[in-house]
Formats: C-alpha cells, sequence, structure tokens
C-alpha cells in the first residue's frame, strides 16, 4: 500500500462503532497512534459512565492503538488505506479490546492443536429519505426473496456495495435479498476467524459508508421494522485439526459429525441464555429474538434446520460446520465470535450433556423450554451469573460491557414511547 497518503487506523469498541483516526502515511510508519480510553466509558448517547477499566476516575488516560502496516489493505476512500488495530495500555493488551479478546479465544484453541475458521452472514434493510425527511424503507416494488437485479435493487445499491468490495479485497461469497423487503444477506467467505472477523467489520463499515454517500441508510439495527423480520449476524465455524482436516467430520458416523463438534454444540446450548446479552446486546434485539423467528431464540440444534439455533447445515466432509443463529447486527463481532469459540470450548473441556436434535418444526413445535431472556435486562442477568464464560472471555470486558449496557437498559424503562403516547394519551 506504497500509493496510499494516509492510513486509516480503526478498532471495534464495545457499542460496535468503528472508531479511530486518519494519519499521514509518514506518521503511520510509527505503528502505534494514541486514543483515550474513555471511550470505553461512552453509551449511545455520549453518556460517560464509571465503567470498570474506562479510566474516568484515573484522569481519562491514553491507550495505544497498536497496527502493523504489512495488514494495510485498500480502503474505498480516495488515497487512504484501511488498517484493524489491536489496542494496548502501558505495553501491555487492553483488556476492554475485542480484537484482542478473539486473539485470545482463537489461542485456546490452538494449545488444543486446532485451529477455528469463520464464516460470517451478515444481514441488513436499506432506507431511503422520505417527502418528511425522516427514514422510510428502500422503495423495491417487484422485491421477492432471493430476486436479484432492478427488481430488488432499482437503485444499484448493491452493484456499489459488490464494485467496492472487488476493490477493496473483501471476499465477498454471495449477496441476496432476503425474506422481508427492502433486507439483503451478505455472505463473506470462510477463513481463518481473526481475519474472517477483520473482513465483517470493514465491510459492514464500507457498505454503510458507500450507501449513505448516495443518500441511503444501510441499517443492521436488530429490528428496525416491527412488521418484517430482523436482521442476523450468523457465525459459521468450525476447527481444523494440525494436518489441516475438518476436525467436525467424522465420515464413520452416521450423520458425519465427530465427538468434538457435538461436544461444541453442547457448550453453545449449555450457555445460551448468558451468550445472548453479548450477541443480542440492545433493547430492540429482544423485538427480534421472539417464539417462531427463526432466529435464535430457542435453545436448540438441528440437522439442515433454520428453526434452531445452532443450526448443521448439509455439507459433510471438509465443509462441516456450526452455524450459530443467535447474533444480531448490533453485536461487535470480534465478541461474538469470541463469545461462540468460548462456549464451544466450554463444551469440550466440561463435557456438557447434549439434547437430541430438535425434531419440531421451530415454529408451533420445539423440543425444549430453554429460550434466551425476555428483555435486555434479563439478559444482563444471566450473563452476570455465568462465571464461567465471564472468566473465559475476560472479567473486566464483561463487567465494562454490563455497566454501560445496564445504563441502556435503566434509560429505555425511563423512556415514554410513541406507542404509549398513541394508545394511551387521549384516553387516560
Amino acid at each position: 500500500m506504497s500509493d496510499c497518503e494516509r492510513i486509516r487506523i480503526l478498532f471495534c469498541d464495545h457499542l460496535n462503532l468503528a472508531r479511530g483516526k486518519y494519519l499521514p502515511r509518514s506518521v503511520a510508519e510509527s505503528g502505534s497512534v494514541r486514543h483515550c480510553v474513555g471511550v470505553y466509558a461512552l453509551d449511545y448517547t455520549r453518556a460517560m459512565l464509571d465503567a470498570p477499566g474506562a479510566g474516568r476516575r484515573e484522569g481519562l488516560p491514553d491507550m495505544e492503538a497498536v497496527f502493523d502496516l504489512d495488514r494495510v489493505r485498500p480502503g474505498w476512500e480516495p488515497g487512504t488505506g484501511v488498517v484493524v488495530a489491536e489496542l494496548e495500555r502501558e505495553g501491555r493488551p487492553f483488556e476492554l479490546c475485542a480484537r484482542g479478546a478473539l486473539k485470545r479465544a482463537v489461542e485456546q484453541w490452538r494449545q488444543k492443536g486446532l485451529s477455528p475458521s469463520i464464516g460470517i452472514e451478515l444481514e441488513a434493510f436499506i432506507f431511503q429519505r422520505s417527502p418528511s425527511g425522516g427514514w422510510e424503507p428502500y422503495h423495491t416494488p417487484g422485491a421477492y426473496v432471493y430476486g436479484t437485479g432492478t427488481a430488488v435493487d432499482p437503485e444499484g445499491l448493491l452493484d456499489a456495495i459488490w464494485a467496492e468490495a472487488r476493490s477493496c479485497g473483501f471476499p465477498v461469497e454471495a449477496v441476496n435479498s432476503e425474506y422481508d423487503w427492502p433486507q439483503f444477506e451478505f455472505t463473506l467467505r470462510y477463513r481463518d476467524a481473526l481475519g474472517a472477523i477483520d473482513d465483517a467489520f470493514l465491510f459492514r463499515l464500507m457498505a454503510r459508508e458507500v450507501v449513505a454517500k448516495r443518500g441511503y441508510l444501510l441499517t443492521f439495527m436488530p429490528k428496525p421494522l416491527s412488521d418484517r423480520g430482523g436482521n442476523g449476524l450468523h457465525v459459521n465455524l468450525s476447527l481444523a485439526g494440525e494436518s489441516g482436516d475438518n476436525a467436525f467430520a467424522d465420515p464413520a458416523r452416521e450423520d458425519g459429525l465427530s465427538t468434538l463438534a457435538r461436544q461444541c454444540i453442547a457448550g453453545l446450548l449449555h450457555h445460551h441464555r448468558s451468550m445472548s446479552a453479548l450477541l443480542a446486546p440492545t433493547v430492540n434485539s429482544y423485538r427480534r429474538l421472539r417464539p417462531a423467528s427463526l432466529a435464535g431464540y430457542w435453545a436448540n440444534w438441528g440437522y439442515d434446520h433454520r428453526g434452531v439455533t445452532v443450526r448443521i447445515p448439509g455439507e459433510r466432509g471438509p465443509a462441516t460446520r456450526i452455524e450459530h443463529r443467535l447474533g444480531d447486527g448490533a453485536a461487535n463481532p470480534y465478541i461474538a465470535a469470541a463469545t461462540a469459540l468460548h462456549a464451544a470450548r466450554l463444551g469440550v473441556e466440561h463435557g456438557y450433556a447434549l439434547p437430541a436434535a430438535e425434531t419440531g418444526d421451530g415454529l408451533e413445535t420445539v423440543d425444549t423450554e430453554v429460550c434466551v431472556p425476555e428483555t435486555l435486562g434479563a439478559a444482563l442477568d444471566v450473563l452476570e451469573g455465568d462465571g464461567a464464560l465471564a472468566s473465559a472471555l475476560g472479567e473486566r470486558l464483561v463487567a465494562n460491557f454490563i455497566v454501560i449496557k445496564r445504563k441502556e437498559w435503566d434509560d429505555f424503562l425511563g423512556a415514554t414511547t410513541d406507542w404509549e403516547l398513541s394508545r394511551y394519551l387521549d384516553f387516560v
């Protein structure tokens, strides 16, 4: 990237915001740039909280965003390269850094002689400006499921995203319209866990900015429209042994799944409820997570079954994988992937019992009564009680997250909504 005039240094924070700085290339040669640690004290409203590790009572000191110029990749702005940084403080890994948390999760699997690979599926809605200046759904009158071309994208917004993704080197595997409209799914190619999440983080930012420059909004909000489905973040994962073979595959078994795969599934189900706060991290997330939503509500698993949370797609052999369907577009992808990898590993280490595969349709019938908590507040309570998962992910990181999200939940409980006003104001 010697032709870049400037480098955009980015990191993904606790709110799934892409924070960073632009640096001239000559300054970026140092390989690090300082930021205030106080960003980890902020919620979406910029309220500054006494969140663990965020330094509010310590004078808001600096942390360093550390990067390798060899990892700078083409950006989507003229003359600008992009790179994902890791955070350090006083020369040591910063414990609130999401990318660092994923690296630790990967390393713990590698100590077992296994290397995680991940593939990410992102769902998003597109909005356009309404006559009043607000946002309304993108007009796609000819839209249908798995549609392509102008029927689902009359203004060519997907073409613009695809072209930019290609020039930036993002490994897009597929783009399609979803069941609802104007909703789209972006599938990124399977690869090593850290590289896959870097791709997902940067692709998401790129896609939003490309669409924004054309006057539209691409939103990964979990449930932006009450009459339509929600936006998921599906984490597909597998493990490779030292020989490179897929460790989830066992051709000697009738279903083609190894004992390791079953143990990982058991771990994901055992920690299902506590994972929800981290993978579905907003008040709005629990509008998406409802029964019969095909969105990861139940603690169940099944073979090529979209009504379960832990789906085992039909491919076997080298393509054998677990698709985890609980997460949504508000989740930090590094935390989502790290949480899934840790829960799976805990299943191996603790030998959790694996329930039978789902036999119900996932709509009107299911085989389990275990589901995600009903609200963000309840999900935070469950997460707070799961010491094993918090310890694996990082106790300070989880404690910081809980403080920030408790404030979000408390603000929601104290807010009067438009629904309440329209329902009650004239009558009560």
